[in-house]
């Protein structure tokens, strides 16, 4: 293992679960998955994209791997290696467990008076995994393999990618839908937000972005905004954004949760209204029309292209 039991430990009091027999997957129950079970709201995947989050298994293939160490992350990123270090579990064994692990995290709400039992018989038998709880996933060495599992299964997929592996986007199985995230507009943000092991990091990006018009299935581009950082030069998003083409753009604020409060502040989340205005600016550059909006997330959605 890269983290030591103690670390480990101290993940799980956090809330993740640890599956696999060289444990480096994890799921967490999301936040929204909770609130979905009682009714008090959903994750704005399910208002832009029609996923059910009460039905969402939230998992990492390679919690302890990551070649970023992005400013705004919720993680302890000195807890990540750039490169995967030993075996790799094979993706039944993972998805087995993690499915198993998901069920003993919401077991609680079975017998919460307010819980929807519907819902909640339904979020034993998830329907879509969120390959985007923490690490990079396509340092994972079986990615491919793990897609191809979720879909066996009847699982859609969401794959979240900083796109500093380009190789491996161009041979893998296609998900569901494919994020890569842009949270700078130009080589010299990125490498102060993301702090990436390459230095090469800013290209491999750009060729990863290139290869969206390949992608059959939904792509996406996420901007992760943070205030004194990387939330300005609209038109290098809009430059970055054009060239690349994909089926959307979610423009999204920095949420100060997590291991980030140790490095920035809630002065540093845009806006709603700030988050909208500079979606609106990107549309307006890009020929992308607003699809959607989800202000607890304070998230926007670009999609139809003109």
């Amino acid at each position: 293992m890269v983290i030591s039991e103690g670390q480990l430990a101290e993940l799980e009091g956090a809330g993740y679960r640890f599956v696999g027999g060289h444990r480096h997957s994890a799921v967490k129950a999301c936040h929204w998955t909770r609130k979905s079970l009682l009714n008090r709201g959903f994750c704005y995947k399910q208002k832009f994209y029609g996923i059910q989050s009460h039905r969402c298994l939230q998992l990492a293939p390679g919690l302890p791997f990551c070649d970023h160490r992005c400013v705004f992350c919720w993680r302890n990123t000195d807890l990540t290696s750039p490169k995967w270090i030993g075996e790799a579990d094979e993706p039944s064994e993972i998805l087995d467990q993690a499915v198993a692990a998901q069920r003993l995290l919401l077991s609680g709400f079975g017998g919460h008076l307010d819980v929807d039992k519907v819902k909640f018989r339904e979020s034993q038998e998830p329907k879509h995994c969120a390959i985007s709880l923490a690490g990079e996933p396509t340092l994972y060495p079986k990615i491919s393999s793990l897609v191809e599992e979720c879909h066996k299964r009847g699982l859609t997929s969401f794959l979240v990618t900083n796109g500093l592996h380009p190789e491996v986007l161009s041979q893998m199985a296609e998900p569901t839908q494919l994020y890569i995230s842009l949270v700078a507009p130009d080589k010299e943000i990125y490498n102060k937000v993301c702090r990436p092991y390459s230095e090469e990091g800013w290209t491999r990006l750009g060729e990863s972005l290139e290869l969206l018009h390949s992608f059959s299935c939904r792509t996406v581009i996420r901007l992760t905004l943070v205030k004194g950082l990387n939330f300005k030069d609209l038109s290098g998003y809009a430059g970055v954004i054009e060239k690349a083409s994909p089926d959307f753009v979610e423009v999204k604020a920095y949420m100060c949760v997590g291991f980030s409060r140790k490095r920035l502040g809630v002065e540093n989340m845009p806006s709603h209204p700030e988050i909208i205005s500079f979606a609106n600016d990107i549309a307006s550059e890009t020929g992308y029309k607003v699809a959607e909006d989800f202000e607890p997330s304070r998230v926007v959605l670009l999609g139809d292209k003109k």
